[in-house]
C-alpha cells in the first residue's frame, strides 16, 4: 500500500497531466465526463477520486479520528 504522501504525489502528477492535456488540445465537458475508451481521460475521474478518498482515510488513521 502506498503512503499518504505517495498518494498525494500521484494526485499532483495526475493534475499536471490533465492541465498539460487541456493546454495542448483542450478538454470539453463530454470528454471529461464521458471519455472514449482509448482517451487519455478514460478512468481519470474515478482514479483521482479513489486516490483522494484513500488520502482522506489515511489522514483519519494518522490522526486517530473517525471518518
Amino acid at each position: 500500500m502506498s503512503t499518504k504522501q505517495e498518494k498525494i504525489e500521484k494526485m499532483l502528477e495526475m493534475q499536471r497531466r490533465f492541465i498539460a492535456l487541456d493546454r495542448e488540445q483542450g478538454v470539453g465537458m463530454d470528454e471529461y465526463f464521458l471519455p472514449d475508451e482509448g482517451s487519455d481521460l478514460n478512468n481519470y475521474r474515478q482514479d483521482y477520486m479513489d486516490c483522494a478518498m484513500e488520502v482522506v482515510k489515511l489522514a483519519h488513521e494518522e490522526k486517530g479520528s473517525k471518518n
